[in-house]
């Protein structure tokens, strides 16, 4: 199909909303190949059998969410480092020459040695290095799949529709089962365009792809009521968001590991924690020599109020993320975040302390994204890494044998 461009002005959009619009255009046609910035315009390149028309207009609509409202985002950096980095060469095209990692698409890994036992070594160091350092932490083990109801408590099908991977299967029944079986075995195998018409043959699903880890911790919580302060606890689990192009973006996967602290209790023991949780994460970050920002973020809320949301989770500071620069893009990424949620779960999943709902946060490091980062800032040569990761890596490996 013949391909073709659509450039829009940006000039009504807020510079700092324009990675925000950039994310979301992805959305708004399932023929758009790509996406970029360039003289405050977005340029899209598509092949919808729509043309142009369909897709203005909904980027026009975008566009007027992102600049809706006079909120001025509160904007506050906690602590900057800058690292020597010496690689500067793109570690992605440099793992794959290595066979460290196949590509199966966009967002989607195999990883091998070594970056998978940097991704272990890494997950080890905030488990020991910073969640032990929490009296009373317990660990939890958490499936990959969530129940649809709890993420509908969560309000995360509100908040980022786009994200979700529903779960379904084949009807209980014989008929459907068989008649599947004997179309995929006449065509050749398992094709998309299957002639049997799966959207009839399947029911509506009850559970999805899990989204995030702290989910999990809050469901198994609820109707609860906490002794002491609260509970601390520990999680890793798969994690997966579906987000369009969005996945040519350096560290967007479709899967991948998040690592999580959870605090859950009252609001002084979820507010220490978290103030501690920041400076646990400034002193690794300045050992392992990373050129990295904490600053103050908000989530990128798919909805018509994403201005009032984000705004509200910036002065209220709900939201710290720790950004590491990937040098050869001249961008940053976010690896960790450090979130205050108030009174939002405890109140869905009815989790108490005494008569009062449960206050939480989280901290959450994303495993493969900070192996990507931190190789980006140092390459694949052990000798050009910092002292104290080299070292403290092969110690880890003696371990582990």
């Amino acid at each position: 199909m013949t391909t073709t461009e659509c450039v829009i002005s940006l000039e009504r959009l807020d510079p700092s909303q324009h990675g925000q619009l950039k994310y979301a255009a992805a959305f708004a046609d399932e023929h758009i190949d790509t996406i970029t910035l360039e003289n405050n315009a977005i340029r899209i390149v598509h092949s919808s059998p729509a043309g142009n028309g369909r897709i203005q207009e909904r980027v026009e609509r975008l566009i007027e969410r992102f600049s809706r409202g006079d909120f001025g985002f509160k904007e506050a950096n906690l602590f900057e480092y800058s690292g020597p980095m010496p690689y500067r060469e793109d570690i992605v095209a440099e793992l794959v020459r290595r066979k460290a990692i196949k590509m199966l698409e966009p967002g989607l890994f195999i990883f091998r040695e070594p970056f998978s036992s940097l991704m272990r070594f890494l997950d080890w160091s905030f488990v020991t290095r910073i969640a032990k350092k929490f009296e009373g932490l317990t660990e939890e083990q958490y499936p990959a799949v969530i129940h649809a109801e709890t993420l509908n408590k969560t309000n995360h099908f509100t908040s980022f529709p786009e994200h979700i991977h529903f779960l379904t299967h084949l009807r209980e029944d014989l008929d459907v089962i068989e008649a599947f079986s004997q179309s995929v075995r006449e065509a050749g195998g398992w094709k998309q365009e299957d002639p049997l018409s799966l959207d009839v043959n399947m029911p509506k699903p009850r559970f999805t792809m899990n989204p995030s880890t702290c989910y999990h911790c809050y469901e198994g919580l609820q109707d609860e009521t906490l002794e002491g302060d609260g509970i601390t606890v520990t999680a890793i689990a798969k994690c997966h968001r579906f987000e369009g192009k969005n996945h040519s973006d350096f560290g967007r996967l479709l899967d991948f590991s998040m690592r999580e602290i959870i605090f859950v209790g009252k609001p002084e023991f979820v507010k220490e924690n978290r103030l501690k949780s920041i400076e646990y994460l400034k002193e690794l970050a300045a050992e392992w020599e990373l050129d990295s920002v904490i600053e103050l973020a908000n989530d990128p809320f798919f909805t018509n109020d994403f201005q009032v949301k984000a705004s509200f989770q910036r002065q209220q500071e709900m939201k710290y993320e720790l950004r590491l620069t990937i040098p050869y893009i001249n961008k940053s990424i976010a690896c960790s975040s450090v979130n205050f949620h108030s009174t939002t779960f405890g109140n869905a999943f009815n989790i108490k302390l005494g008569k009062r709902s449960a206050v939480t946060g989280c901290v959450g490091f994303g495993i493969e994204r900070w192996t990507f980062a931190f190789l980006a800032q140092y390459g694949l040569d052990e000798s050009a890494w910092p002292r104290a990761f080299r070292e403290q890596y092969r110690a880890w490996q003696e371990k582990a044998l």
